[in-house]
């Protein structure tokens, strides 16, 4: 049994920063969240004195979001010299790849915009398959022609995908997602080493410090549309240290019904949208961030998790915690023998339910248990039935109410 002594030492590890040093454990006053002065210097320039840091960071998929293949010959996964009739361009046509784990696709160069080819390679099934956004799908498209060649990177990606954007220039202090991303303007913090001229995401409060990463990790659209005569996916004027309410809007959803975006309940329906999931969720309402689960630095586990996923989530759930679960041991409450893919924490809270592309899906992150009772009645995907491929949901429902620890009240709905 977990004593509350230890349930509270791992709560402060989680809410205040599982891994760092002990002082970076001690309980501090938030910092302010006053947006960082000066200018922005690039990544390379923290290497001076964060070198091991840096060097983690510059390994992940963060830092190499998009990728020249001029500068990284490797950056293009599929083998180009094979035919197929979806591949109308060149490898001399791309100027960045965009992605490498679930799917990658392709920007070429017009002018000063980019602008996306029309095929995206499926990581996960080694095929290509079509790219182009449906007119009626995502919010933008409706002030944007239909042909990808009409549709710069620019308002609707490169915001995200890059480090101090403008909108005028169409120039960028970096691409990918570098330092300054998460920390803010980085000249006087160079000048001047200290905590006073830097913003640290771990020390800020949880609603802002999430919002460091929702900022790019959420569906929605800005208050201000269009700037400069062009629709913008991203929040235009945001910058680490502002309120990002003050720039962004998540995306609305009707109760009950299924859209691009959403399932009837709220949940994500696509990737991109872990944000509008997290903010739902009672981690959220207690405090947790994503650095609670997450080093964007890099670490060993996969999602650059601080912990194997069930590790990390025993750190604050372990058997009889006061947060629960309340059984005696996991495998009491998951019902799934220990070490099977039923036995993880992430199998039932977090249903792989949100597309990427074609039947490849990402996690949810509401930690919601999503009942078949639910998937019934509004056709959300329940993790009992996506794994048990061969099962109904009648099945499953049978199969949770004999499980004595399960509330009757809530497997009905």
């Amino acid at each position: 049994m977990v004593s509350l002594a230890a349930w509270l030492t791992a709560m402060t590890a989680v809410l205040f920063g599982a891994g760092q040093s002990s002082s970076a454990n001690t309980v501090a006053p938030a910092q302010s969240a006053a947006p960082a002065a000066g200018s922005y210097t690039g990544s390379a320039a923290c290497a001076r004195c964060h070198a091991s840091i840096y060097d983690r960071w510059k390994r992940t998929r963060m830092a190499n979001v998009v990728r020249d293949p001029k500068d990284h010959p490797d950056a293009i996964i599929p083998d180009l010299s094979r035919p197929d009739p979806l591949v109308t361009f060149t490898r001399g046509d791309i100027a960045f790849t965009y992605g490498s784990k679930w799917k990658q696709r392709y920007f070429t160069k017009v002018g000063d915009d980019y602008f996306p080819l029309p095929a995206q390679w499926d990581v996960t099934h080694r095929q290509w398959r079509p790219y182009n956004v449906a007119i009626g799908t995502d919010w933008w498209t409706a002030f944007y022609p239909p042909e990808n060649s009409r549709r710069p990177t620019g308002p609707l990606c490169d915001g995200c995908h890059s480090v101090n954007y403008n909108v005028r220039t169409k120039g960028v202090t970096e691409w990918n997602v570098g330092c300054e991303k998460c920390h803010g303007p980085g000249s006087d913090h160079v000048a001047r080493p200290g905590r006073a001229t830097i913003i640290n995401p771990a020390r800020l409060d949880p609603i802002a410090a999430v919002d460091v990463c929702l900022q790019c990790h959420s569906q929605g659209k800005p208050h201000v549309n269009p700037v400069e005569g062009r629709y913008y996916d991203w929040p235009v004027g945001f910058r680490v240290g502002l309120s990002l309410k003050d720039f962004w809007e998540l995306e609305e959803h009707k109760p009950g019904e299924t859209t691009f975006t959403h399932f009837p309940d709220g949940t994500a329906h696509k990737n991109r949208m872990q944000g509008n999931d997290f903010v739902q969720s009672a981690m959220y309402t207690h405090g947790v961030t994503c650095a609670s689960c997450h080093d964007v630095h890099g670490t060993e586990h996969n999602a650059d998790l601080v912990k194997s996923s069930r590790m990390l989530c025993t750190t604050c759930h372990g058997p009889k915690s006061p947060n629960g679960p309340h059984a005696a041991t996991i495998e009491e409450h998951t019902h799934h023998q220990r070490g099977s893919a039923g036995g993880e924490c992430v199998a039932c809270h977090m249903p792989a339910i949100a597309q990427t592309i074609a039947d490849v899906n990402v996690r949810s992150h509401t930690f919601k248990f999503i009942t078949p009772a639910m998937t019934e009645a509004l056709k959300i995907p329940n993790a009992c039935t996506s794994c048990h491929k061969d099962k109904t949901n009648a099945w499953a429902t049978d199969a949770l109410r004999s499980w004595p620890d399960v509330s009757p009240w809530r497997i009905g709905r």
